[in-house]
C-alpha cells in the first residue's frame, strides 16, 4: 500500500473547508490537522470530522514532524508570510489564489521551494476543471481557427471585501484560464474601475489584457451585479465557444458562426462581408469536481516529484497582471507594460500522462492575527 501524504489545511473559513472535505477524501492523503484562530469553526468542523485535529497557532502546527504538506486557505495579505514559514519548516505548499500580494514575494516563495526541493502550487481550480480542459484541447487543436478575443463576465452581489479590490478577488480565475488558453502573457494592460461603498476598494472594474498578433482578453469583474455570471465567451476566427460554468449541463456550446472579409475586390461598391451561420454544438462532458481533482494534482506532485500545472510561476504570472491592473487603475486606465519575469514556468506533467485517472484529457505564530484567518472568496 502507498504510504499517505500527511495534510494540513490553516484557514477554515470559506473555502478552507471544502480543502478539509476533499483531502480527507483521498485514499493516499491523511488529513492530520485543521488550523484556525476561530475555535467555534474548529469546533464546528471537529464535529464533521472527530478524527482531524484542531490546532489554533500556526506556529504549532508547522513544528509537527508528522506534516508533510501546507494547505494555505487564508485571506490574501497572509498567504505570504504563512506559505514562507511552510517552506522554511520543509513543507510542501499549496496556496490559494491569488497566490500573493506582489511579484516580490511571489519571487521568493519560488526561490525557497527551489532550494528547498519542495512542491509550491497554487489554487488556480478551474484548471483542473472539465470544461476548460476540453476547451482547450478545441483550441489547441485550432477547431475554432485562430483565437481573436476572449470575453469574461465574473459578477455577483457581494461578498464586499475590506482589504482587496473585485479584480484581485474574482479576476484571477478568468485570468488562469486565459493564460491557460492562450500560452502567453499579454504585453499590456490597462484597467478602469469605479468605487460605490468602500471608500479606496475598486468593486467594479473592466481589465484589457493586449497579446500579441491583435489578439485580446477583456475581464469584467463586479460585486454589484444582480445575478451571479460566470461566462466566458472564446471567439475565433471559424467558430466561436461559450463557456457558462453557472450551467448544470452543457456548460460549453460552440457556435458554427464568423464573419469573413472578401479576399480580393477592386471598388468599394464590390466589398462585402461574408456572414456565417452554422449549426451550435454542445459536447459531452463528464463532470468531477474541481477542487478534488486540484488536491489530488498536489498529492501526485508531491510524491512522483513533478511540477504543478499551477506551479509557482504560473501564481506569479496572475499576480504580475493584477499588479498591472492596480498601476493602471491608479492612472486612470493607462496601458501598462509587462515586464518580462524572473522565472518561467516549469513543464507540468501533461494530464494524459498523470496517474490519476480524473486527470486524463476528455475526448468525444507566523503573521497570524485575531480573526484574520478568512479564506479567500471565490
Amino acid at each position: 500500500m502507498t504510504k499517505q501524504i500527511n495534510v494540513g489545511v490553516v484557514g477554515c473559513g470559506y473555502w478552507g473547508p471544502n480543502l478539509v472535505r476533499n483531502f480527507r477524501s483521498l485514499p493516499d492523503c491523511c488529513l492530520k490537522v485543521m488550523c484556525d484562530l476561530n475555535e467555534s469553526r474548529l469546533k464546528h468542523l471537529n464535529s464533521l470530522y472527530p478524527e482531524v485535529e484542531g490546532e489554533t497557532q500556526f506556529d504549532q502546527m508547522l513544528a509537527r514532524t508528522d506534516l508533510d504538506a501546507v494547505v494555505v486557505a487564508t485571506s490574501v495579505k497572509l498567504h505570504f508570510p504563512m506559505a514562507k514559514a511552510s517552506l522554511l519548516a520543509g513543507k510542501h505548499t499549496l496556496i490559494e489564489k491569488p497566490m500573493a500580494a506582489s511579484t516580490e514575494q511571489c519571487e521568493e516563495l519560488i526561490e525557497i521551494a527551489r532550494s528547498k526541493g519542495l512542491v509550491l502550487m497554487v489554487g488556480h481550480t478551474f484548471l483542473y476543471s472539465a470544461p476548460v480542459r476540453r476547451i482547450k484541447e478545441i483550441v489547441d487543436a485550432r477547431d475554432i481557427g485562430e483565437i481573436r478575443y476572449i470575453s469574461a463576465r465574473r459578477l455577483n452581489l457581494g461578498l464586499f471585501q475590506k482589504d482587496i479590490n473585485v479584480a484581485w478577488d474574482l479576476a484571477p480565475h478568468d485570468i488562469s484560464i486565459i493564460l491557460y488558453i492562450m500560452r502567453e502573457l499579454p504585453h499590456s494592460i490597462n484597467c478602469r474601475g469605479g468605487t460605490h461603498v468602500t471608500p479606496g476598494i475598486e468593486d467594479v472594474t473592466s481589465m484589457s489584457l493586449h497579446f500579441s498578433k491583435e489578439r485580446s482578453a477583456i475581464i469584467h469583474s463586479s460585486w454589484h451585479d444582480p445575478r451571479k455570471v460566470r461566462e466566458m465567451t472564446i471567439v475565433g476566427s471559424k467558430r466561436m465557444i461559450v463557456y457558462d460554468d453557472i450551467l448544470t449541463q452543457e456548460k460549453i456550446k460552440i457556435f458554427d458562426a464568423r464573419v469573413e472579409r472578401p479576399p480580393h475586390y477592386d471598388t468599394f461598391a464590390e466589398f462585402q462581408y461574408a456572414y456565417h451561420y452554422g449549426d451550435i454544438h454542445s459536447p459531452y462532458i463528464k463532470q468531477d469536481e474541481p477542487l478534488k481533482t486540484e488536491c489530488q494534482h498536489f498529492l501526485d506532485c508531491i510524491r512522483n516529484g513533478t511540477p504543478p500545472l499551477t506551479g509557482g510561476a504560473a501564481g506569479m504570472e496572475v499576480v504580475q497582471i493584477l499588479e498591472a491592473s492596480a498601476e493602471s487603475l491608479r492612472l486612470n486606465g493607462a496601458p501598462i507594460s509587462l515586464t518580462p519575469a524572473r522565472y518561467h514556468r516549469e513543464t507540468a506533467v501533461p494530464f494524459s500522462r498523470c496517474a490519476t485517472p480524473v486527470l486524463q484529457p476528455q475526448n468525444g505564530n507566523a503573521a497570524m492575527e485575531a480573526g484574520a484567518i478568512n479564506s479567500a472568496h471565490r
